[in-house]
C-alpha cells in the first residue's frame, strides 16, 4: 500500500487519540487549519476541541501547558511549527521538561511529546528553514528522534507516548511528500539507529531529511565500484553508539552528513565517537558534509547550494578513495 510521510504522521495522531482518552494535540494552527502541513487535518471535526486544541501564537505558552497537563496524566501531543520557532520554548523544554525527573528526586516525570518541522528545501528562508537537532540532541533528560521513513514517521510517535519522559520529534519538511510501499504500520524501536543499505567500503551516517541523498549517493558511488552501508541513526538521544559503531570498524571509512551546521554540529560529536571507539579501525580520516555556515537563503539556488547534496556526498566519498574510482 503507498503511504506518504505526511499521511503516517496524520494516522499516527489519529490512533493515539482513538486509542488513549490521556491523548491530546494542541499547538498553532492544528485544529481548524488542520496543521501547518496538513498533519491534524480532521482530527478537530473527528475527535472535538477538547482533544485537538489550537493555541495562540506563544510557543513558551503553549509547551508549558503540554508540561502541565503531562504531569496531571495526560499524554499530550505539542506541535511547534518550526524548529526555529521552538527556541522560544526552550526555557520550558530544558529548565523545566528535561530537568524534573532529576530536580524531584524521581517523584515527578513529564510524558510529553513534541514534534516540530525541520530542516531546509522549501525556500521558507532564514527563520523557517534550520536543522537545529543537534542543540536538543545536547540536552540530558529528553530522547530525540528524527523519523526518515514513512515506517518511522508513524512508529515513532506510540513509542514516544509510552516514554514517561518528554521525546522530542524532528519531522523534515521535505519528507511530508515521500512515500513509500508499506504494510502494516507498528511502533518502531525509539533506541535504535538502523542499517539502510548494508556494504563494505565505507559508512555513511546521516538522519532525517538527508536520508533519500544519501541513499542516492550510494547508488551513484555503487556504479564507481564503492560499496556504500548507510546508517539512518534515527535517533539522536541517547545515540546508538553501537550500531555505527560496528559499521565503522567494516567497511574502515566514514563520512557523516549532516544538515546542520559543522561547527559544534551533531557530526562533530558522531566523528568524535568514532575517533574514540574506532581510531584503529580507520582507514582514512572521518569525513563531514554539512551545511555552508550561512543563514539559509530563500533564493532557491542559494538554498541548494548551502546544503549537502548528492554530488557534494558523492565528492567527499570519492576524495577518500584518493578519486581513483
Amino acid at each position: 500500500m503507498k503511504t506518504s510521510y505526511r499521511s503516517a504522521v496524520h494516522d499516527a495522531l489519529r490512533d493515539a487519540l482513538r486509542d488513549d482518552p490521556r491523548v491530546l494535540v494542541l499547538g498553532e494552527d492544528v485544529g481548524r487549519y488542520g496543521g501547518t502541513y496538513a498533519a491534524s487535518k480532521g482530527l478537530l471535526e473527528e475527535f472535538g476541541p477538547d482533544r485537538v486544541r489550537d493555541t495562540p501564537l506563544s510557543e513558551l505558552g503553549f509547551v508549558g501547558i503540554g508540561i502541565g497537563v503531562a504531569l496531571g496524566g495526560l499524554r499530550p501531543i505539542v506541535e511547534v511549527m518550526t524548529v526555529n520557532f521552538s527556541l522560544l520554548a526552550l526555557d520550558q523544554i530544558v529548565n523545566t521538561a528535561a530537568a524534573l525527573r532529576h530536580m524531584s528526586g524521581g517523584q515527578f516525570s513529564v510524558p510529553l511529546v513534541v514534534r516540530m518541522a525541520t530542516g531546509a528545501g522549501r525556500q521558507l528562508a532564514a527563520q523557517h528553514s534550520h536543522s537545529l537537532e543537534g542543540w536538543y540532541a545536547h540536552i540530558p533528560g529528553i530522547t530525540v528522534v528524527a523519523p526518515a521513513t514513512v515506517e518511522d514517521a508513524y512508529g515513532m510517535m506510540s513509542s514516544a507516548l509510552l516514554d514517561p519522559d518528554p521525546v522530542i520529534v524532528f519531522e523534515h519538511v521535505q519528507l511530508y511528500n515521500t512515500s513509500a510501499d508499506v504494510g502494516t504500520l507498528a511502533p518502531t524501536d525509539i533506541a535504535r539507529a538502523a542499517v539502510r543499505r548494508q556494504g563494505s567500503d565505507v559508512s555513511l551516517i546521516t538522519y532525517g531529511g538527508s536520508l533519500p541523498k544519501v541513499l542516492d549517493a550510494a547508488d551513484e558511488l555503487a556504479l564507481a565500484g564503492i560499496d556504500c552501508e548507510v546508517i539512518d541513526l534515527r535517533v539522536l538521544r541517547p545515540l546508538d553508539t553501537e550500531t555505527f559503531i560496528a559499521s565503522v570498524r567494516k567497511t574502515h571509512r566514514a563520512v557523516v552528513v549532516d544538515e546542520a551546521w559543522r561547527t559544534g554540529s551533531l557530526a562533530g560529536e558522531i566523528s568524535a565517537q568514532i575517533i574514540e571507539n574506532a581510531f584503529y579501525d580507520l582507514d582514512a580520516p572521518v569525513g563531514r558534509v554539512c551545511s555552508v555556515e550561512v543563514p539559509v537563503p530563500y533564493a532557491r539556488h542559494l538554498e541548494e547550494a548551502v546544503l549537502p547534496q548528492r554530488d557534494t556526498i558523492v565528492a567527499q566519498v570519492r576524495e577518500m578513495f584518493g578519486g581513483s574510482r
